[in-house]
């Protein structure tokens, strides 16, 4: 049988090589349109081998083929230009098919042994949609909205699993519901309370006990959570975005089917996927976990009061939860099987735990549970948890009212059908390997948020990389998310701010001998009077010395850290140097001016240091006004003050 001979087109416009935006923007809509209009497009050079070898693929499946050769016509270096930006791919051949991006030569190749190529020929062009997002947090819900923006017909599928003790909640994904919001809102109702006790020292009276009532806080925080849940829903309405509350899962290439709660099945097709399914907490996989244990999927809608708490884990989660139920007045237990906040820097996360010790936390470090046991029902019941030692054979029990469990998270990637379609995981830990514009190893399925793997966990960071990745998928831009200085904050009872790199991991970026390290502890002005302690806030930044000391570690201990660190990371974006500081007028009085008030000269020598800390300590009722920057030399140790040790 004879091969169908490969349709040549044009796509040449008049004028010189350097294009202005116009003229490079009608490149783009024409090879667009040779994209949309043609079921398989080859951009080429008729000279090069590897096309020919591609050319001869398709005649051989008795597939027609339309060929672009960018030799051969006027504009080829600007259309390959725009090929790179669509597809992220410099060279030829350069292969779509059914709008579908292959890649090259040995991509082309590859698909056709393993079927991927003849599943996308056989795929009908017409699909229900233009892109299926499954997931409705944070960044399915930004990609979805600015996809509809840009006119494209758009499905959001969004269904929440019950959590072993029954909890679900309403469209928006973790941050609003069981994350960000209600752990603020309730951060904030811990503060509230030591607000109450600082202001006995600036004036206020008041004679009757004051007490907590954990009911009224989480109906309130709850009826905040439904009106957001509300709307996103109508905001999706109003985009004209199908909204379904169904499991997706993937059944083929292009479909997927949706389950209801009550079982029903409908399948759907789309052009483009987005898999935003985030993660949900881990379990440890010991007797009485699931029976007996709550995690943050069910803390803030607890119909009762927790009571005597123990929290398992020490990240960020397990810390903060643990922070603000210290914060309310209850009996407040951290287990702890390695570090506190593994990832962050560890000076820092050591200071948040002291200070949470000075609040009431207790901390039970290198034990890990082997069992739960329920010694009485009740809201709350009582609980036996026995732990072992990481060190030895010794084991402890305890008695509490609630266990918390805060291990970490599993991402939600192994029941949708993603080995159906061969989209790749991480078996270890269920994320998702994408490239630098979010897109998986099959090319029309990309992937946002906290599933993808090496990428911060943060609700920021899946909200800007979903509306880029909408923008890109449908030409409205070629911004790619920049994942580099990404701040975030630690919401403890003193929060932990931080940008950057932590001083480990910038010791091992830079190594220690080309790093400036800057600190000082600092007194807040409110502080001052409400008595509270002079060497607990603290401010750091790691400085990189063989590049004009540009700031590569910003790291903040103290009152509203996550309002400061906010803008000294839009800085470090700007290329922040030590000088920039130095130069910057601080606002007075505030925590922030820290970061402006120092000496200028180094004081390298520990003698010298060790002889500014003691003067300090002497004068410690004038310590906020001048405690200077100390600077380490090459990262060497630095002092701890007298009040300390």
């Amino acid at each position: 049988m004879s091969s169908p001979p490969g349709r040549r087109v044009r796509a040449s416009s008049p004028g010189t090589s350097r294009q202005g935006s116009d003229a490079r923007e009608g490149v783009r809509r024409r090879v667009k349109d040779l994209i949309e209009a043609n079921r398989v497009m080859i951009f080429s050079k008729s000279y090069c081998p590897h096309s020919t070898r591609v050319k001869e693929l398709f005649s051989s499946l008795g597939v027609d083929y339309n060929i672009l050769e960018l030799d051969q016509v006027e504009d080829g270096a600007n259309v390959q230009e725009v090929l790179t930006e669509i597809s992220n791919q410099k060279t030829v051949p350069n292969i779509f098919v059914n709008k579908v991006h292959v890649g090259g030569c040995d991509r082309t190749f590859k698909a056709h042994h393993n079927g991927l190529l003849q599943k996308l020929l056989q795929e009908d062009l017409a699909h229900d949609f233009d892109l299926i997002i499954i997931g409705g947090g944070s960044g399915g819900l930004s990609c979805a909205k600015e996809a509809a923006n840009l006119g494209k017909k758009v499905m959001v599928l969004d269904f929440v699993v019950p959590s072993p003790q029954g909890s679900s909640w309403g469209l928006g994904g973790t941050c609003v519901n069981v994350g960000c919001i209600p752990k603020k809102l309730m951060h904030q109702a811990a503060l509230l309370g030591q607000a109450l006790q600082d202001s006995r020292k600036f004036g206020w009276e008041y004679n009757q006990q004051v007490k907590h009532n954990w009911e009224v806080m989480t109906e309130a925080i709850q009826n905040q959570i439904s009106s957001l849940n509300w709307g996103y829903r109508l905001t999706l309405r109003e985009k004209g975005v199908a909204y379904v509350n169904a499991y997706g899962e993937f059944v083929e290439l292009h479909k997927i089917k949706a389950t209801n709660k009550k079982g029903q099945e409908t399948f759907y097709t789309a052009s483009k996927f987005v898999i935003a399914t985030g993660e949900r907490p881990r379990y440890l996989g010991i007797q009485g976990d699931k029976e007996y244990c709550i995690t943050s999927d069910d803390l803030f809608s607890l119909p009762y009061c927790p009571g005597r708490t123990l929290v398992i884990g020490s990240s960020y989660v397990g810390l903060e939860c643990a922070g603000f139920l210290a914060g309310l007045g209850l009996d407040v237990t951290v287990m702890v099987r390695s570090v506190l906040l593994r990832g962050f820097d560890q000076e820092m996360a050591e200071k948040v735990g002291s200070y949470m010790e000075q609040q009431g936390v207790k901390f039970q470090r290198k034990f890990t549970p082997v069992l739960v046991q329920q010694m009485e029902k009740g809201s709350p019941g009582v609980l036996k948890v026995v732990a072992k030692s990481t060190e030895g054979p010794e084991t402890v029990e305890g008695t509490y009212n609630t266990v918390l469990l805060a291990i970490g998270r599993d991402s939600c990637t192994r029941k949708i059908g993603l080995e159906k379609i061969g989209v790749k995981i991480n078996e270890k830990n269920g994320k998702i390997p994408v490239n630098d514009v979010e897109q998986t190893n099959v090319p029309h399925v990309y992937a946002i948020g906290d599933i993808l793997e090496g990428k911060p966990e943060l609700t920021p960071v899946a909200i800007q990389a979903g509306k880029l990745l909408a923008r890109r998928l449908f030409g409205a831009s070629l911004e790619k998310c920049d994942y580099v200085n990404i701040p975030t904050t630690v919401f403890t009872p003193l929060e932990y701010g931080c940008c950057g790199l932590s001083e480990e991991k910038a010791i091992e970026v830079y190594k220690k001998e080309n790093l400036e390290v800057y600190h000082t502890l600092f007194w807040p002005l409110e502080w001052t009077v409400a008595g509270r302690d002079n060497n607990t806030c603290y401010a750091k930044i790691i400085c990189n010395k063989f590049d004009n000391e540009r700031v590569v570690g910003f790291h903040l201990l103290g009152p509203n850290a996550g309002e400061i660190t906010q803008g000294f990371a839009a800085a470090m974006k700007c290329g922040l140097t030590k000088q920039l500081l130095n130069d910057t007028i601080g606002i007075h009085p505030t925590c922030g001016e820290d970061f402006s008030r120092h000496r200028d000269e180094k004081v390298a020598e520990d003698q010298q240091q060790q002889h500014l800390w003691s003067l300090l300590t002497a004068c410690s009722s004038q310590a906020a006004s001048l405690t200077p920057w100390f600077g380490t030399h090459g990262g060497e140790p630095r002092p701890t003050p007298a009040s300390q040790t």
